[in-house]
């Protein structure tokens, strides 16, 4: 099967790092589902313009039904989906007693509920066909905290989707599905650059790579992983953070 023939969601795609993912994929030659809470017509027109393949869903993806739903349609329109990007996420900042049960509960909807309401609604068929591609979104944060960024809910969530990558990837690798995380630093997006003003320039000047991060530094990765190329890496979690690891 050629990546044109194949069918590719991607969650959190009206904007930021998910709409970079849509659009390469589509450039690639995939058909893109874009998935959000609200509607990706920019980013469905973008892919469309550039003659691209794409088809927007509104999806509240931690929501049981309405990931049933949209897998009945993605069934009904793509036979299916054969690679699946879990982009969307959840945030909360501040101290622990600031925090509410509900913030950090739809934290962790976003952040993990939804990892396994998608993958559980299309595995199944990437299982049958004997062939797929998951790709979670986790964060260096995991292993580099900010004193000064209290983001408990977040941290929690995203060392959690490290888990459940490598516990998936086992259970699926025998089908021909590779299941990978991509570990990104402090990207700058439209909802970053309203929720962090400021640090982006003292988070790049400890990088290897003295820049603020953008979306386009991931796409090459993603590219990647959903590839053959990647067809032996599973269970693994690549750091796309321009050095900050050395920290």
């Amino acid at each position: 099967m050629s990546r044109g023939a194949r069918t590719a969601i991607v969650t959190g795609a009206a904007q930021g790092i998910g709409r970079a993912f849509a659009e390469r994929l589509a450039a690639d030659g995939l058909t893109v589902v874009a998935v959000d809470l609200v509607a990706c017509d920019e980013t469905v027109a973008a892919i469309q313009n550039d003659s691209g393949e794409a088809h927007g869903i509104e999806c509240d993806v931690a929501d049981e039904a309405a990931v049933a739903s949209l897998r009945d349609e993605v069934g009904e329109r793509f036979a299916g989906a054969d690679i699946l990007v879990n982009n969307a996420m959840g945030y909360a900042a501040g101290p622990i007693e600031d925090t509410s049960l509900t913030d950090w509960r739809r934290v962790m909807a976003i952040g993990l509920d939804a990892l396994f309401l998608t993958s559980r609604a299309f595995v199944p068929g990437m299982r049958e066909r004997g062939w797929g591609r998951i790709v979670n979104m986790t964060s260096n944060t995991i292993g580099l905290t900010l004193k000064d960024v209290p983001i408990l809910p977040y941290v929690t969530a995203k060392g959690g989707v490290v888990g459940f990558t490598r516990a998936l990837a086992t259970e699926v690798g025998p089908h021909g599905i590779t299941v990978n995380c991509i570990a990104p630093g402090l990207t700058k997006t439209p909802s970053t650059e309203v929720a962090l003003p400021g640090l982006f320039e003292a988070m790049a000047a400890r990088q290897a790579i003295p820049r603020p991060e953008v979306p386009a530094d991931l796409v090459g990765t993603l590219s990647f992983l959903v590839s053959e190329d990647a067809s032996f890496l599973t269970g693994q979690t690549l750091v796309v953070d321009g050095g900050l690891v050395r920290v």
